[in-house]
């Protein structure tokens, strides 16, 4: 039993099940009732439905599934009425591409529909290929066979209203966990240790906990809506402003590592710190796995023998070591630290009276501002317009290539170049690498699995676990799930008589198709990072200064989480992530001088110290006595001022200054909370100045 139990708990299982039980459903019924050849077209609108659902709860899975439809309807009647005029067509299908790939400007919901629709489309055609496919019987058929899968999407969700949040807060703590573990190699107390690689490394965890924590945001906001949060959802809701703490408090950085580990290498207090961290880690996970049980959270208890490790050791330090002011107040204010993160991890997230439990969407709140989303990205510079351009052309070459080569059966290079061609050069490469092992295997596969499965409905069972199981793998091993679809649509072709015929045109078309993708991806408005660095830098910048605005308006009126702060907080973070994601792609591309992927390296340890110094500012949020409070806030005015004018000069591309902090007006002396505050504004003023030095792109 505890096998199944894990499986039933895993975050695939849901989407699995239910593809399993759409085509199965669609199977049976076309095998024992309905005509055999509406096999091939049902079985390919319900996969298309699958790929474009959310995590949505009921209410709002049925308004998608409305829309959905209604866009399969006109797409799929578009092409079955055109697909006969090449004339006509081939506008059709670049204007079409062209947009809905625009569309998805609007929202990532707007986006996954539009996906989904184009996937469908290409589908259609490839289902005109099969026999029986290519009259009006054909798109009725997808289109129930969409309806089905969303028909059972809809009864899963309301009688499951709360998996999808639990798996998305679960992820979160997972990725909370990861980033600790990057965290905790920061303390090794190793000297010339490649601190720049650690940093990068903690950059990437960073950039996968901003995205776990986007999704759980959507899909709490998608079930709390307008109301008040109640019961379940509001102990979840606890659980997420848990989660963001955690992430504030692990983000901080209270001195440079490397400083640091120079400064205590005779002791063992980096070691037991990295111990800790890497406990409270094994916490989380701890806590992810509660979560996704549904078990309660009052058995979480993490030992405190690692944090009274930390304590002994410090007392050890102030009695015995060389006193080290800095070094003191740092580790002072780190300790705090870890002992509040051990606390949030074990915390219940009951929310307090008075809390604001507000939270800020994506999705645009009408149809006029999704137009304007989308009117603000009709432009060179904005990536979903050269995207758009990019997918529309290739698609039409994709097409003309089609009609050149062999005109009736040649859709598979249109799909491929819709799954290989991807926004980012990086993206692109690496499915098309993927597919092709992916197509190969699984036409090897079907080739064997053709010879050696009897003929008829033996091979049903095996048709309909392929389907299934693209599913189980897509989002983790694309070319496994390629290989998969690829076996899955080899056997719905040998539902109706044409499985052999199918293996030769397809591995030629899937080659076609992902030369296509590679030309398009290179020459078609190249998109590339190295060109866009300079503006998400810039935009990291612009965010780091609202984040320290708000965080030390918090020093005068006192900590509170509220819409405000978290927005902003947010904001930052999803910046310096873009940021990460950005580098990430640039490194991968060719043509770029050396120097170029140095400097990005740079700018992303710079920035990601930044927001660390940032963090802990915001850790350590506090009331103040009314002078000190002004003090630090005008030493904020001056760093945000340095922060936006140093924005404008890395868009422009122009040198930059060494900003000239001056220090708190204050005695430091008296307090040990204002000298960290103090050290951490001076730190920041050090993030700028490296970041000025930098020469321009």
């Amino acid at each position: 039993m505890r096998p199944f139990r894990q499986l039933a708990e895993s975050d695939r299982f849901a989407d699995v099940a239910r593809v399993f039980l759409a085509l199965a459903g669609i199977a049976a019924w076309c095998t024992l009732r309905g005509p055999v050849v509406a096999i091939v077209p049902s079985m390919l609108g319900a996969i298309a439905c699958a790929l474009s659902e959310t995590d949505d709860a009921w209410r709002g899975r049925l308004r998608g599934l409305v829309v959905t439809l209604v866009c399969f309807a006109l797409a799929a009647s578009a092409v079955k009425a055109a697909i006969g005029t090449p004339l006509l067509f081939a506008p059709m299908l670049a204007l079409g591409t062209f947009l809905l790939v625009m569309l998805g400007a609007a929202s990532g919901r707007y986006a996954t529909i539009a996906t989904g629709t184009l996937i469908l489309s290409v589908y259609t055609m490839i289902a005109s290929d099969a026999p029986g496919g290519s009259g009006p019987q054909g798109t009725w058929a997808i289109i129930a066979g969409a309806a089905w899968y969303g028909a059972l999407s809809l009864a899963w969700s309301a009688l499951a209203p709360q998996r999808a949040v639990r798996h998305a807060l679960a992820r979160v703590f997972e990725a909370l966990a990861a980033q600790m573990d990057a965290k905790a190699a920061l303390f090794e107390p190793v000297r010339d240790l490649d601190r720049q690689s650690l940093d990068i490394a903690f950059s990437r965890a960073n950039l996968r906990t901003v995205d776990a924590l986007a999704s759980a945001r959507a899909a709490l906001l998608d079930r709390i809506g307008r109301r008040q949060p109640r019961g379940r959802i509001a102990s979840r809701l606890g659980m997420f402003f848990v989660a963001q703490d955690i992430h504030e408090r692990i983000s901080s950085s209270h001195y440079p590592y490397d400083e640091l580990a120079a400064a205590l290498y005779h002791s063992d207090l980096m070691f037991r710190f990295g111990r800790l961290i890497r406990r409270q880690a094994q916490g989380c996970r701890e806590r992810a796995d509660a979560i996704r049980r549904t078990a309660s959270l009052g058995s979480l208890a993490l030992p405190t023998t690692a944090l009274d490790d930390v304590r002994e050791a410090m007392a050890y330090r102030q009695a015995n070591g060389r006193p080290d002011q800095a070094v003191d107040d740092a580790l002072a204010a780190l300790l705090r630290n870890v002992e509040e993160l051990h606390v949030a991890i074990q915390a219940d997230g009951v929310l307090r009276e008075g809390s604001d439990m507000a939270l800020q969407g994506d999705d645009p709140p009408s149809v006029r501002e999704a137009l304007g989303r989308i009117r603000l990205r009709l432009n060179r510079r904005s990536m979903h317009f050269r995207h758009a351009i990019r997918l529309s052309v290739g698609m039409l070459a994709g097409y003309l290539l089609m009609l050149a080569l062999h005109p009736s059966h040649g859709y598979w290079i249109l799909l491929t170049t819709l799954f290989v061609c991807q926004p980012s050069y990086g993206g692109t490469r690496r499915r098309l690498i993927q597919r092709v092992l992916g197509t190969t295997a699984g036409l090897v596969l079907g080739w064997a699995m053709l010879r050696l499965l009897p003929g008829g409905d033996w091979r049903l069972p095996v048709l309909v676990a392929s389907g299934a199981a693209f599913f189980a793998f897509r989002l983790r091993r694309y070319a496994l799930a390629t290989g998969v679809i690829t076996l899955f649509v080899l056997l719905c072709f040998d539902r109706v008589g044409a499985g052999y015929d199918a293996i030769g045109p397809r591995l030629l078309d899937t080659m076609l198709g992902v030369c296509v993708a590679a030309t398009a991806i290179r020459f078609v408005l190249p998109d590339w990072r190295v060109r866009r660095l300079d503006d998400v830098v810039a935009d990291a910048l612009l965010a780091y200064g609202r984040y320290l605005e708000r965080i030390v308006a918090q020093y005068a009126t006192g900590k509170h989480d509220d819409l405000a702060y978290r927005v902003a907080r947010r904001d930052a973070h999803a910046a310096q992530a873009a940021v990460a994601g950005n580098v990430v792609e640039l490194l991968g591309e060719p043509g770029h001088p050396h120097e170029r992927g140095e400097r990005a390296l740079r700018l992303l340890t710079a920035l990601q110290a930044g927001l660390s110094h940032l963090s802990t500012l915001g850790t350590h949020r506090q009331v103040l006595r009314a002078t000190d409070a002004v003090a630090l806030a005008d030493l904020a005015r001056h760093l945000t001022h340095g922060f936006d004018a140093l924005a404008e000069h890395v868009r422009a591309g122009t040198p930059a200054t060494p900003l000239d902090m001056p220090g708190l007006s204050i005695d430091t002396h008296a307090d040990e909370t204002l000298r960290v505050l103090d050290r951490q504004c001076l730190l920041l003023a050090l993030v700028h100045d490296r970041i000025a030095a930098l020469p321009p792109a």
